[in-house]
């Protein structure tokens, strides 16, 4: 059994790992155009920040060390084409490799926006890879300011990086909000807590379109905004999202699906017999609406790289979907969500309603209290629990995991306020914030408690 995976990183090492185990005498091969085969690319703001110097740190797995697996790594090795009817694959240099099983793991790439100037300065970066973090990091560390545009994950992520090394920030979104991704109450509650900041050293501007790179002889040296107003900067980071990489999928005649990412069934199996798709290329199915998503997180590639390799070892497996659930963190303030927003749940046809209690993390008599401001949303008409967004202190994601579990058995608010949810002063309230938000939410529905 000759079994290829193109791509690494998350999904791809996970789903050679897996399948070598489930078939030790197979022979498996990685075939990436990156550097490093696996590593945390999540870990990047981190290794930015300084939280620890030497960057092998995010490295899980080496070519090497697959070896030792019997698993073969094949590094800056571009695979060109997939050729179905011949189960074959075109690698750079115009080698052919014969496969009875293929994985793709292709992951995304970083969008850079159509922006005057973008390809003209070296000092204007986007993160994805391992070398993306080793040059941002060496020329945060000679900066005095620095431009980030968008406030995403990425975005706030190094904000924080950049703040906690001195380093003076201008962030611009172009939505009217900063983390997109939740409600537009809670990203106020973020804002207000960032702002509230002491002596901070960056600034947030949002509803603003940076159109304009400025600088001379191939340096950067400021930006110019959709209002016609300047910014110094010595570095600029460009985190605009990411776009699926389906170009090889495309090409070979696997079906894209209809979120643009590669589409594939419960078993990773794409259009095309004896293909799979795993990762951040690979569309999904929302477990809370139903519907196709692309959610591109690295906690997602793990589980589909392994559910990808089960089936194509003939070892029946089921990914049932994802939640987005999500956490980060930027200086002072825990972001967490899982499920649908209420914006989201009204686009789907619910008739959402919600409550935003906000709450201490533990019983206020005790050292080192935070507060957590957390939003669940239900429909009204059903009582089923559809999504819940916390902000705060670190207890925040805490909150938001016992959710997922609430969302995966699709319970009603009724159902989960009954919850036995443990409780010490040094950990929560006699009544957590998650219950005492689910005991209101369920007033505002029809099957009022």
């Amino acid at each position: 059994m000759n079994i290829v995976i193109i791509g690494g990183v998350a999904s791809g090492a996970k789903a050679a790992a897996k399948v070598k185990r489930l078939l030790p005498h197979a022979s498996v091969k990685i075939y990436t155009d990156d550097t490093h085969v696996s590593y945390s690319s999540c870990g990047l703001p981190y290794y930015i920040q300084g939280n620890f110097s030497d960057y092998t740190a995010l490295l899980v797995r080496s070519p090497e060390e697959f070896k030792s697996s019997g698993i073969d790594v094949f590094l800056n090795s571009k695979v060109k084409k997939i050729i179905p009817d011949k189960k074959k694959i075109l690698i750079s240099g115009d080698e052919l490799v014969c496969y009875d099983k293929l994985i793709i793991a292709t992951g995304a790439h970083p969008i850079r926006p159509n922006i005057t100037g973008i390809d003209d300065f070296e000092n204007i970066f986007t993160v994805r890879r391992i070398e993306d973090g080793i040059k941002i990091r060496n020329k945060m560390l000679k900066s005095k300011k620095a431009v980030i545009i968008g406030a995403g994950y990425i975005g706030i992520e190094l904000l924080e990086a950049f703040s906690r090394n001195n380093i003076y920030v201008h962030v611009f979104e172009k939505s009217t909000q900063i983390m997109p991704v939740i409600d537009a109450e809670m990203s106020e509650i973020v804002k207000k807590r960032l702002n509230s900041i002491e002596n901070k050293n960056f600034e947030l501007h949002t509803d603003t379109i940076v159109n304009e790179f400025i600088g001379a002889n191939g340096v950067l040296t400021g930006v110019r905004t959709s209002d016609g107003k300047e910014y110094d900067c010595e570095m600029a980071v460009v985190c605009a999202g990411v776009k699926p990489n389906i170009e090889l999928a495309q090409d070979a005649g696997i079906e894209i699906g209809e979120t643009g990412s590669i589409k594939v069934n419960k078993l990773m199996r794409t259009s095309i017999e004896n293909i799979f798709a795993c990762g951040d290329c690979a569309e999904k199915t929302h477990i809370v609406s139903g519907k196709k998503v692309w959610i591109p997180l690295g906690s997602t590639a793990n589980k589909e790289g392994r559910c990808a390799a089960m089936n194509a070892a003939g070892v029946y497996c089921e990914f049932e979907g994802v939640l987005g659930s999500m956490v980060t963190r930027c200086l002072n303030t825990t972001i967490a969500m899982t499920g649908l927003t209420e914006r989201e749940a009204e686009e789907i046809g619910f008739k959402p309603v919600s409550v935003i209690v906000n709450k201490y993390d533990k019983v206020a008599y005790m050292p080192d209290t935070g507060e957590i401001a957390l939003k669940v949303v239900a429909d009204k008409i059903t009582g089923l629990l559809l999504g819940a967004q916390a902000v705060g202190s670190i207890g925040a994601d805490k909150r938001v995991n016992t959710v997922t579990s609430g969302l995966i058995g699709h319970l009603t608010v009724e159902e989960f306020s009954n919850n036995d949810l443990t409780y010490s002063p040094a950990y929560s309230p006699t009544i957590d914030p998650l219950l005492n938000a689910m005991q209101i939410l369920c007033n505002k529905t029809a099957r009022s408690c």
